[in-house]
């Protein structure tokens, strides 16, 4: 297939997220117009302050909680995303057992059950959002890449995690492509629609009692005044007991932060709809989502309505940090997309994409969530999820809960949540950095060595991951 084969699969393509593109998308609330309290007010309204503030309407129904969010519920991170609800806390077990072998197996255990109660609140509450434990397998495009997987397999034995090695015929069963030789199933992992979950969770929220204001940017916080914490926002203010920050990647509040995180962009591309002959000409005939084992690494699901959801490769930083919904359209990487997925189902080269959309991730060096508290531990906060967060926000919901009420609970002693991670460095070294990073995973993929860039930033436990 020629180069501009590949932009004619993208022609008709809509910039809209996949997700978001649907008529059953709810109306904007009314925004905040006028000065009000709260108990807890929780800024951002994507999963992790939705999840806040459903978890503390029930564990105190009398509470009055107040969600702010700058545009709608969902229309960043957590509704672009690719559905993948994995149990894991620490992106994956291998970077866990690497930060915290001591309490990995802790880790282990509260993520799992974390997953049993993220799907227990979906049947409480009754949102539909096609949840369903369909598994994941991960492939393997080289012998480097293949060796990484029984690695993975091997340690998974050793800490209760669930697997499975596929190779050769066993792995076409699963999908079909003369790209990858090796496989490994793991059977705990979730896949969801990431709109209808955000939109579920803002319902439920609302069915709960609490109030959601839309369109209402938070612009100032001021924590001197000792009773109560004062939120400024365009057209009204709110003084809260307590406050939760859910702001992903967007402008914190606490200038703490500046260095905890960097932005990262991440593209994805759907198909249309493809036949039932279709899928079987590669093999996909279950309902499980695939990811491959690159650095550089991509991200493959089937919609309800059958399409191919063909994600991620390129992790893009930009300079300085800049966060701009502009940078969610990238031509460049939507044809790179269009171009592998050829290169890897050759059967459906020909296939049209629908949607072409970009997100931004908060990616921290240790590839996983941080919260904490501030002003005497009446600013709570989770952030950093790194691309992992559809499962590991509502965990983070409980931790800050936790913090935010004084409770001393298993969740707020671990390491995990105790240490922060390192921060970035300021540019343009953090800049110059990030690329030779990117740069040095891209020839890793190639070659299967980690070279002393990167054998340098794993013995200072420092990372860059989407």
């Amino acid at each position: 297939m020629t180069r501009d084969a590949h932009r004619a699969a993208l022609r008709t393509t809509s910039p809209t997220a996949f997700w978001l593109d649907r008529p059953e998308r709810p109306a904007a609330l009314p925004r905040l117009t006028a000065d009000t309290t709260a108990d807890l007010a929780i800024v951002g309204g994507g999963y992790t302050g939705l999840w806040t503030a459903l978890l503390a309407k029930q564990r105190e129904p009398g509470r009055d909680v107040l969600v702010l969010e700058a545009g709608t519920c969902g229309h960043a991170a957590s509704g672009r995303n690719g559905g993948f609800l994995s149990p894991s806390l620490t992106h994956g077990l291998s970077n866990g057992a690497a930060r915290w072998p001591g309490e990995i197996d802790t880790l282990q255990r509260l993520g799992n059950a974390n997953l049993d109660a993220f799907e227990r609140d979906l049947d409480t509450h009754g949102i539909d959002c096609g949840f369903a434990r369909t598994g994941k397998v991960s492939v393997a495009a080289t012998p480097w890449q293949a060796a990484a997987l029984r690695e993975a397999a091997a340690l998974g034995a050793e800490h209760g995690e669930k697997s499975r090695l596929l190779d050769g015929a066993e792995l076409r069963d699963w999908v079909d492509s003369p790209m990858w030789g090796t496989g490994l199933w793991q059977p705990d992992y979730a896949l969801v629609d990431p709109a209808r979950l955000v939109w579920g969770l803002r319902d439920a929220c609302l069915a709960a009692g609490v109030r959601i204001a839309e369109h209402t940017e938070v612009t100032g916080l001021d924590s001197k005044p000792a009773d109560r914490i004062r939120l400024t926002t365009p057209y009204g203010e709110v003084a809260a007991r307590r406050v939760a920050l859910a702001t992903n990647i967007y402008p914190p509040l606490l200038k703490r932060f500046r260095l905890s995180m960097v932005p990262v962009y991440d593209y994805a591309l759907t198909t249309v709809p493809l036949t039932d002959d279709q899928l079987a000409s590669i093999g996909w005939t279950g309902a499980h989502g695939i990811t491959d084992a690159g650095n550089q690494f991509h991200y493959l699901r089937k919609t309800a309505d059958n399409r191919i959801l063909w994600g991620g490769y390129d992790a893009i930083y930009p300079f300085g940090g800049r966060v701009d919904e502009a940078l969610t359209q990238r031509p460049e990487t939507f044809g790179t997309l269009a171009a592998q997925f050829a290169e890897t189902f050759p059967a459906l080269a020909d296939v049209p994409f629908s949607h072409a959309w970009g997100g931004v991730i908060d990616s921290t060096t240790r590839f996983c969530m941080f919260a904490g508290t501030a002003a005497a531990g009446r600013i709570g906060y989770a952030l950093g999820f790194t691309g992992l967060g559809v499962g590991a926000t509502r965990f983070g919901a409980d931790v800050v809960l936790d913090l935010l009420e004084g409770r001393a609970t298993e969740r707020t002693g671990l390491e995990m949540i105790r240490r922060k991670p390192l921060p970035f460095p300021p540019e343009p070294v953090r800049y110059a950095g990030i690329q030779a990073t990117r740069w040095s995973m891209a020839r890793e993929d190639l070659n299967g060595k980690r070279n002393l860039w990167l054998r340098t930033l794993d013995r200072l436990g420092l990372g860059f991951d989407s």
